[in-house]
């Protein structure tokens, strides 16, 4: 059975002591949350609720955060939305001990080059990266993309983001060829159910931070530190740093019961309306609405469809009565 501490979410963050780095790991240990971008009904930024959820985020405790990943729909946004993001994005996470992130989804080197340095000139100094998409990359393409990148901004620190939206996803073996090469790449996002890549990845390349999420991260921690990818984090900020004490604290099944638990939560709050599958942002932007900014719009950009109103009050009224103790 779970236990229930009675603290709330700002105590229990600062009790994780955000910032140290545990031995030779290049990043350290926490939870990371998205920003994801709130639409008016031109596709402009709604800076009000943009505001309002990064206060959320920072008043839960949590000090990384990351904006323009796939939630956030870094592969959608032009240049001109994307300055204006980030610069939204700046002004809100100013302060000590804040780190914030811009992630950068593009088709080539080039691009992702082009747009780092967009954030780099307005003083941002960590960037999450995706692999180039039109083509799957080969493993001398990886290392190359890795090289490059990294190698322009010697000053700066990078997570990758491993996914399988680019064709493969890389194990512990593929990081071990290049990870000595590249000192700045410190992080790896990590959102697979494949608890043997995930065991690897924390056993067998720990210079590296691997955030996983919440369901898989009891079981990372068995094979040594690693972080938490707060999908949820605006939503259960108290059980999501409950999950994070556990397992540092080797707490393994009360952290195993809370994986559990999360990943009840994303499938019987979302099970009505995943017939009709829709791009991740879709449903990052609904658990914001659950959560902490109640009004915020559920609009996508073009050509992708958010949920409508009453597809989101499905969820909200499955919330409050099969997760009444949700916070």
């Amino acid at each position: 059975m779970m236990a229930e501490t009675g603290r709330g979410p700002a105590a229990l963050a600062r009790e994780a002591q955000v910032g140290q780095t545990v031995g030779m790991q290049r990043h350290p240990s926490t939870i990371m949350v998205s920003c994801v971008v709130p639409w008016d009904a031109d596709e402009e930024i709604d800076l009000p609720r943009f505001r309002a959820q990064t206060e959320a985020a920072l008043a839960a405790g949590y000090r990384h955060l990351y904006v323009f990943g796939t939630a956030g729909e870094g592969y959608a946004v032009d240049t001109r939305r994307y300055l204006e993001v980030i610069d939204a994005f700046g002004a809100a996470t100013r302060g000590e001990g804040i780190v914030p992130m811009i992630g950068v989804i593009a088709l080539s080197t080039a691009q992702v080059i082009e747009r780092v340095r967009l954030a780099h000139d307005r003083g941002f100094r960590a960037f999450q990266l995706s692999f180039p998409r039109w083509e799957v990359l080969t493993d001398p393409e990886v290392e190359r993309f890795f090289r490059d990148v990294c190698g322009a901004f010697p000053d700066s620190t990078f997570m990758h983001y491993n996914t399988g939206r680019v064709g493969r996803i890389l194990g512990a073996a593929d990081y071990r060829r290049f990870v000595d090469e590249v000192p700045n790449l410190v992080a790896t996002k990590t959102m697979t159910g494949d608890i043997t890549l995930v065991g690897r990845l924390v056993a067998e390349v720990p210079e590296l931070q691997h955030f996983l999420s919440e369901p898989v991260y009891a079981h990372g921690s068995l094979h040594g530190t690693c972080s938490i990818l707060g999908t949820f984090g605006l939503l259960a900020p108290r059980r999501s740093w409950e999950l994070f004490h556990a397992a540092k604290e080797g707490r393994h099944a009360e952290a195993a019961a809370l994986g559990a638990w999360f990943a009840r939560l994303s499938d019987e709050v979302f099970a009505p309306v995943m017939e009709d599958r829709r791009i991740d942002g879709t449903y990052d932007k609904t658990i914001v609405r659950l959560g902490a900014v109640p009004d915020f719009p559920l609009r996508m950009l073009s050509p992708y469809r958010g949920l409508a109103d009453d597809e989101a009050e499905i969820c909200r009224q499955i919330l409050r009565t099969s997760f009444p103790e949700c916070g």
